[in-house]
């Protein structure tokens, strides 16, 4: 069996969203979350950076536009929040496009919209070393 890819990482970023959705529960826009997950990452040690500007390249050339990521928590682990009802594969195929421009390997897509419980999928795309 492998193992799980950033796996004490993947589950303290989990269980500080699972926390936030504990204390607000669901109904608020994006950016509710993304402020009470700034607090809980400060409070819990988890290293974060909000709302960071990635580049995008197309065919080996550097665009003008940029990806904005959610978080980037440990410098490693991409945080990708969402508030709809049901995380789709719309969602996850996104999250795979980010990955694939910051080859960065984990992505963690969170949905706080869902009824009665936080939704959130782990996305892994390994690269040959």
């Amino acid at each position: 069996m492998s193992e799980l890819l950033y796996r004490d990482e993947s589950y303290r970023i989990v269980g500080a969203c699972f926390e936030v959705y504990n204390q607000m529960g669901c109904g608020f826009l994006e950016a509710v979350y993304q402020e009470c997950l700034m607090h809980e990452f400060s409070a819990a040690g988890i290293p974060f950076r909000a709302k960071v500007q990635l580049p995008v390249f197309y065919k080996g050339q550097r665009l003008d536009k940029y990806y904005e990521a959610d978080f980037i928590c440990f410098e490693k682990i991409i945080l990708e929040i969402k508030t709809a009802a049901d995380l789709a594969p719309v969602h996850s195929a996104q999250a795979i496009n980010y990955l694939n421009a910051t080859k960065l390997e984990l992505a963690i897509l969170v949905s706080f919209g869902s009824h009665p419980k936080l939704q959130y999928k782990r996305l892994a795309h390994s690269r040959p070393k």
